[in-house]
């Protein structure tokens, strides 16, 4: 095969590596992030000082009106898409007066 082939295929495999490695050290961190928001949610009910049955009821309550519980992720994504885009026009008509 010639060098500069064998050259570049070296360095694909060796990025295919990279990626590998940084996929997986993705996926741990993720984990962890699950871990750590599970341990603030128990703390937080446990915080509550209510009984598990009024706690099962309450969250009953919660998504029978909402249909969930919490907020929505993607309802706040566009919210602060939308001030970006604002703060730009304001940029750009700032520019255009001068």
């Amino acid at each position: 095969m010639n060098a500069k082939i064998e050259r570049v295929c070296k360095e694909i495999d060796k990025t295919k590596g990279k990626i590998n490695e940084q996929q997986a050290r993705l996926r741990e961190l993720e984990k962890q992030k699950t871990e750590l928001e599970n341990v603030e949610i128990v703390d937080t009910v446990r915080g509550l000082d209510i009984s598990f049955a009024d706690l099962a009821e309450l969250l009953k309550a919660a998504r029978a009106t909402s249909g969930q519980v919490g907020p929505k992720l993607a309802a706040a994504v566009p919210t602060a898409v939308s001030v970006t885009d604002d703060e730009d026009d304001t940029d750009d008509k700032e520019e255009n007066e001068e």
